[in-house]
């Protein structure tokens, strides 16, 4: 008896078509240029912070770290309220807005009377006491070197926003991590203005990018400023 051939298995045929395509359409995209991929939409979900200026369709979250969204090569935008401890971003795609750093405060950089009759008096009186008990007019000179070390070293070079977009005040101020180079490694800006005795240990903390609890690098921060005593770096050199 002469045996009947068989009946090929359709499903294996379309499983085998689809997967050939697929190749086909990946090895399609990993042969264009840079250019050409850089062209292709990338999809994003849009999300409106609260009092934020910015959304994600306006700008390029380039990753997400520990919960905040990361910005890298921002450059620092010139603004009237540029402080050592606040100041206005550029982000990579023109997007402007202001960030507020977490854990210290610069000193105030000059008195300021405001319409009504309020003024930073005050303020600068609590910054000098908290900072080994200066002067006021000792602590708006710190502020003014807090307020330079800062710009300077953000007008140099790049550098990289780590932010939730939390503005605890609602005031379009944005509390968020600021990573620099300095002497060749990536440092956080807070740390810096602790260890050359330009800030207080003051504001908002909050767990690190990578992880570290607030409580932890709260303590390290304790320790960048009790050697900065030692070495009486910044307002603690003044007598």
């Amino acid at each position: 008896m002469i045996e009947k051939p068989r009946p090929r298995n359709s499903w294996l045929t379309v499983l085998l078509i689809i997967g050939a395509i697929t190749v086909w359409g990946y090895n399609q995209f990993h042969t264009l240029t840079p250019a050409a991929r850089e062209s292709q939409p990338a999809a994003h979900t849009d999300r409106q912070a609260p009092g934020s200026p910015l959304t994600k369709s306006e700008s390029k979250i380039l990753a997400k770290v520990g919960g905040y969204e990361v910005y890298r090569g921002c450059t620092l935008s010139q603004a009237r309220n540029n402080d050592g401890d606040s100041f206005m971003v550029q982000l990579p795609d023109g997007k402007k807005a202001e960030f507020r750093l977490y854990f210290v405060d610069t000193p105030e950089s000059a008195f300021k009377s405001y319409p009504g009759g309020d003024n930073n008096h005050e303020r600068i009186g609590q910054q000098a006491a908290e900072m080994g008990g200066i002067t006021p007019q000792q602590a708006v000179e710190m502020g003014q070197k807090g307020k330079h070390f800062t710009l300077d070293l953000l007008a140099s070079q790049p550098f990289d926003i780590y932010t939730r977009w939390d503005s605890p005040f609602n005031d379009n101020r944005f509390h968020a991590f600021v990573e620099v180079r300095q002497g060749g490694k990536s440092r956080w800006l807070d740390e810096l203005l602790v260890e050359r005795g330009l800030a207080r240990i003051k504001t908002k903390p909050a767990d690190l990018p990578d992880g570290t609890p607030a409580a932890k690098q709260l303590a390290h921060l304790k320790d960048l400023e009790r050697a900065a005593k030692r070495s009486e770096a910044g307002v603690w050199g003044l007598r």
